[in-house]
């Protein structure tokens, strides 16, 4: 799907005009369908703690970084995680290892990402359950398994599960394809908590405890050299040479990045692509832009074209997200709570939870 074409399905998901309207019945198809199939999956669990990360809004809500940090933050209570993940865009079937030199091509460009950013042991295959099997067969070390996506994949038992929100929210809260809804708003009272990847916390309503997760950017690397910088350092580079700056982003929802980007007083040009765009085609070239700005997301396709990876304008903008230190201590410890039923201690992982306030909209906060 172009970019231009996808903004224009976001936009009409966006509200209940005549498009919606007019494809209201079939949502109804679709629901009904979704309820009967869930109703006659029967869930297999793994020996080990699963945490599925995922939502319930068609395509990006950020659910990769996030992914991202709940490892990190795993891994520094002890734990040793292992993540499974589709591997949406791969060219294979079957399932397979992410080794980090891979092509996005072999295994998705998010699941690559995630290989590289956390160094832990990474399988992606359609069937989760399958994956999550094979990562159990080549690092039996795993403790627990963190699913990205996954949270309409019944067949895999879980323990945790976390619904992501992104800035669209639930757009206008009906299920495909009339919105942008893989299952109804009612879905949320089901999950365990709500991440809000999003500054505005009014974007569902839920009795399900929410935890925000922010958003800020890393040190920047230049994508032919490896050189890295701070982006307000670049910012006052770009400012004192007049040169011209680009962002680029085939990520789903690009508006964030470059908002983003502008939040660091820089004025560039934008250039929105299709989600997991593949770079077959380089967008950049013929570009008179001075500097380049792109996602990590995008990095690890563009690294592999020479073209691409050669050319010293591109710089990668590295993506830091925090988690609600309290949402990893309910994580860790039903972690440990599932392990303490299989008859083995794991206390020190968990950590005592701290006190914490609760808001009227049910977001969670330490104290």
């Amino acid at each position: 799907m172009s970019a231009r074409l996808e903004a224009w399905v976001h936009r009409m998901w966006a509200g209940r005009g005549p498009a919606a309207c007019l494809l209201s019945p079939l949502s109804l198809v679709f629901r009904g369908i979704a309820a009967v199939r869930r109703s006659r999956t029967r869930a297999e669990r793994l020996p080990v703690p699963v945490v599925v990360v995922g939502n319930i809004y068609v395509g990006g809500t950020g659910k990769t970084p996030v992914t991202i940090a709940l490892v990190r933050e795993l891994a520094a209570r002890g734990w040793t995680p292992g993540i499974i993940s589709r591997g949406f865009g791969r060219e294979e079937a079957g399932v397979r290892e992410v080794r980090t030199d891979a092509a996005a091509t072999e295994v998705g460009d998010e699941p690559l990402l995630i290989a590289r950013e956390t160094g832990a042991p990474v399988v992606v295959g359609r069937k989760r359950l399958e994956a999550g099997r094979r990562l159990l067969e080549l690092h039996p070390e795993v403790d627990v398994i963190v699913s990205d996506d996954g949270l309409q994949h019944y067949a895999l038992g879980r323990d945790v599960e976390l619904a992501v929100i992104g800035a669209r929210g639930l757009g206008n809260g009906w299920v495909l394809p009339a919105g942008p809804l893989r299952e109804p708003p009612s879905r949320l009272d089901e999950v365990d908590a709500i991440v809000l990847n999003t500054p505005n916390a009014e974007t569902v309503s839920s009795r399900t405890p929410r935890f925000v997760a922010s958003s800020c950017f890393g040190p920047c690397t230049q994508l032919s050299t490896g050189q890295t910088a701070d982006i307000d350092r670049l910012s006052t580079e770009i400012e004192e040479k007049r040169w011209k700056p680009l962002a680029a982003a085939g990520i789903a929802a690009p508006g964030r990045f470059f908002a983003m980007i502008r939040g660091h007083d820089i004025e560039c040009a934008e250039l929105p692509l299709s989600d997991h765009y593949d770079f077959s085609e380089n967008p950049f070239a013929g570009r008179s832009e001075d500097i380049i700005f792109i996602t990590g997301k995008d990095a690890v396709k563009c690294a592999r074209i020479p073209a691409i990876a050669d050319d010293p304008r591109i710089w990668v903008v590295g993506l830091e997200v925090k988690l609600d230190g309290y949402l990893i201590d309910f994580v860790s410890n039903r972690i440990h709570d599932t392990w303490a039923t299989l008859g083995r201690d794991t206390r020190r992982h968990a950590d005592p939870v701290e006190d914490h306030t609760v808001d009227d909209d049910g977001t969670e906060h330490r104290t």
